[in-house]
């Protein structure tokens, strides 16, 4: 299956989270943060949205930072993915 986002939507795939600190820390799964840099998957097509014109500013393959609290998680084939709307993008990684 595939996940085909409507409107301003971008489908992410979060990247791993740490899983030691950075002075060597190892954490257990529950203790972990829960990562907000993501790839971009899939966009939508933008278009009229709560009647202003959205065009989208992120591509497939892109790595972003994301708003913590946004989204809702998808899980697909196995695989999790995180589905927000482009404003809770903040910044594209390059």
């Amino acid at each position: 299956m595939k996940l085909v986002p409507l409107a301003d939507r971008v489908v992410l795939k979060q990247l791993d989270a740490e899983e030691t600190t950075k002075s060597g820390i190892v954490l257990p799964g529950t203790a972990q943060e829960k990562p907000q840099q993501a790839e971009v998957v899939a966009v939508g097509p933008g278009g009229m949205v709560d009647g202003k014109e959205v065009a989208m500013s992120v591509k497939k393959g892109d790595q972003v930072i994301y708003s913590r609290y946004a989204g809702t998680d998808v899980k697909l084939d196995g695989e999790e993915y995180v589905i927000v709307r482009q404003n809770d993008i903040l910044a594209v990684v390059k």
